[in-house]
């Protein structure tokens, strides 16, 4: 009986470890190593056709670019689009990777502690891991030079596959870059030995390879945010050296430190915000009012004198204050005191980060590339003068289509027609149709009603100029030229089909008998839209308006095939901007900043529209 008892205390206290040939074991690694053998294509494109041509445009952007690599200057490319402005991006993206580390490490900690585990001790495999994926990622960057060297090694030579392929074993064998990649192996292996090991004989949980992966994740972003932020204040200190040899004045850090200013004031408001339940559109509103106060008081204090403009802004501002007061007041009723004070201070926070914001960005646009900011405000009048108008109508042409009327297949067809056809024939069709000859379609059917002809396509002159010709409009005031109107036709055109008939699903979706038992209760057509249809399409309409947002931002073939020299570069859009570095500057490294920047800029909308849809978007 003791020996019974002293071989189970024995058993229970001996150290717990899975052997290492357990035939179990081996094959579940044989279906792992299966599972994974079936998604390596997957990674494989996504790493050649996505992960590559990004990395490979942040080397780019960095070099003085023409065709050929040229030396390396820093973040010039980004500095001339946006001046001062790319040196507080820089280092607010430092912060932001920080940010998205700390929550990678909290989200780990929380799902250990939920389950009573300690995680730490997968940071040390992690954290050799990670550095092994960084001395490949140095490996990649002093092998990328030498490849990009082989074009100039072969001239005057017979290119012929052996030259390229004995070359391209030169590089390949170059000391630095073959010690970089043995290197690189060597840790990467040396840190995922040691997770397996851990995982093998310190019987680690389930949860094992979620800890490793995620510290990784946590360390990736940590070493991110450290060289973009060093990278940043270099390129800084760089400038301010460069300025003071040539005798020049440059101001960076108070750029910086105002718009650092206003972007945690806009946080600090947000948070805010959040804690009061504002709704969507109080926060907007809000946001209107401090933008129009603190940009009309500025231009009052900046010219000293009144103008009607300036009057105008300041009285919109006022307006939106008093709109957003009793939007809140309609949803929330009765307000307490603290929560007017919060009101208070929110309204305040907003305009002193408008205030912020407006002495940092005009100047800094008037002093950075004037087509790319054309471009982006023309693509910003694109996206709203056609998102909006084609989800809108591709709805209500959905609606008609869901009543049980005959041939509708036939219409179906008919409106996804523009959808599936060639965009550089149809734009050709548009061509005609808007152009700008006496005896045009367009002009002919004006003719008609006894109006004069446009030049449509040709006419640079913003809309409000055009209705309102007797009036000094700004052009900055104008709005969207006529021939970019003509753009957003063919836009509008092109996707309501596409709009109407992913609606057309949606609508399918939604069962009869809501419909039912509120007529039951006495609901009309419009009370049924408006309480039933509208939240239940939520989901339909938040995806079509992410994909038509991107699309705008993303449009290319029709407005290269549309735009017109005697529009004066009114409908070059962000895209056609960087094609035109590109292709006709061959100014590579200049384009891939730029498209960089715009990438950037919908991952800004991207997550705005996210944060719209947790409030609005209803999944049932």
């Amino acid at each position: 009986m003791n020996r019974e008892a002293s071989m189970t205390e024995t058993s229970s206290t001996a150290p717990r470890y899975r052997p290492a040939f357990n035939p179990r074991r081996w094959r579940h690694i044989r279906e792992s190593l299966a599972a994974y053998a079936f998604i390596l294509p997957a990674f494989l494109i996504i790493g050649t056709f996505g992960l590559f041509p990004l990395l490979f445009s942040v080397y780019v952007s960095l070099h003085r670019w023409r065709i050929i690599q040229g030396p390396f200057i820093g973040l010039a490319n980004y500095v001339k689009a946006l001046d001062g402005l790319a040196y507080g991006l820089g280092l607010w993206l430092a912060v932001l990777f920080g940010y998205l580390a700390i929550k990678a490490l909290r989200e780990t900690l929380e799902e250990a502690r939920a389950h009573e585990e300690s995680p730490w001790l997968w940071g040390l495999p992690a954290l050799v891991t990670t550095v092994g994926i960084y001395q490949l990622l140095i490996f990649a960057v002093r092998l990328l030079p030498e490849i990009l060297a082989i074009g100039e090694k072969v001239k005057g030579q017979r290119r012929t596959q052996e030259l390229f392929l004995q070359l391209l074993r030169e590089a390949w064998q170059v000391p630095e870059v073959r010690i970089a990649r043995i290197t690189g192996l060597l840790i990467l292996i040396a840190g995922i030995a040691l997770a397996y090991g851990m995982i093998r004989w310190l019987n680690g949980s389930r949860r094992a390879n979620t800890y490793y992966t995620r510290f990784i994740m946590a360390f990736l972003l940590v070493g991110c945010a450290v060289a973009t932020g060093l990278f940043t204040l270099s390129e800084i200190q760089n400038a301010y050296a460069a300025a003071a040899e040539a005798g020049e004045t440059v101001v960076i850090w108070p750029q910086v430190l105002t718009l650092s200013a206003g972007i945690v004031i806009l946080i600090a408001v947000w948070r805010l915000a959040t804690r009061l339940g504002f709704s969507g559109r109080v926060t907007a509103l809000l946001t209107l009012a401090g933008l129009c106060l603190a940009g009309g008081l500025r231009a009052l204090v900046n010219s000293g004198q009144a103008t009607p403009l300036e009057i105008g802004v300041i009285l919109l501002g006022l307006v939106a204050l008093l709109l957003s007061w009793y939007t809140w007041r309609k949803v929330g009723g009765a307000l307490s005191p603290g929560a007017m004070v919060g009101w208070v201070l929110a309204t305040i926070g907003l305009i002193l980060a408008a205030w912020a914001m407006i002495a940092v960005i005009p100047p800094a646009i008037r002093a950075g590339n004037d087509d790319w900011w054309e471009g982006l405000l023309h693509t910003i009048y694109y996206a709203m003068f056609t998102v909006p108008i084609e989800l809108i109508l591709g709805l209500f042409l959905a609606i008609l289509l869901f009543q049980e009327i005959k041939g509708r297949g036939f219409f179906r067809l008919i409106y996804f027609l523009p959808y599936i056809t060639n965009p550089v024939a149809a734009a050709s069709v548009f061509r005609v149709i808007f152009s700008s000859r006496v005896n045009a379609p367009m002009n002919a059917l004006l003719g008609v009603f006894g109006m004069k002809p446009l030049l449509w396509l040709d006419e640079p002159k913003g809309i409000l100029q055009l209705l309102l010709p007797t009036l000094d409009i700004p052009s900055w005031l104008a709005g969207p030229s006529l021939a970019l109107l003509v753009v957003c036709i063919y836009g509008i055109w092109t996707f309501a089909g596409y709009n109407t008939v992913v609606f057309l699903a949606g609508l399918g979706s939604i069962p009869r008998e809501l419909y039912e038992a509120s007529a039951i209760d006495g609901a009309g057509r419009w009370q049924q839209f408006r309480h039933i249809t509208l939240p239940l399409l939520s989901p339909t309409t938040y995806f079509l308006t992410l994909v038509a947002t991107i699309g705008t931002f993303k449009a290319f073939n029709h407005l290269w095939v549309l735009r017109s020299g005697a529009a004066l570069g009114t409908t070059d859009t962000a895209s056609i901007v960087i094609f035109t570095e590109f292709n006709r500057n061959t100014r590579y490294g200049y384009a891939s900043a730029l498209a960089l920047i715009l990438m950037g800029f919908i991952l800004v909308l991207t997550m705005i529209n996210n944060r719209i849809a947790q409030e609005k978007v209803f999944y049932g």
